[in-house]
């Protein structure tokens, strides 16, 4: 199966962005555990605007 690469510029965007890691480090997990690393930024985020 291939991956939309604009997806997954999105992915590591994003985890970069809120976690700073590296992106040579991001691109080396998963697709699955990449897209865990979005839902529990996600999560954070919303609980976080939502002050909790």
């Amino acid at each position: 199966m291939t991956y939309a690469p604009d997806r997954l510029l999105e992915e590591v965007a994003y985890v970069a962005y809120h976690f700073h890691w590296p992106r040579a480090e991001i691109l080396d997990l998963t697709h699955d555990e990449r897209a865990r690393w979005v839902r529990e930024i996600s999560r954070i985020n919303t609980r976080i605007n939502e002050g909790g």
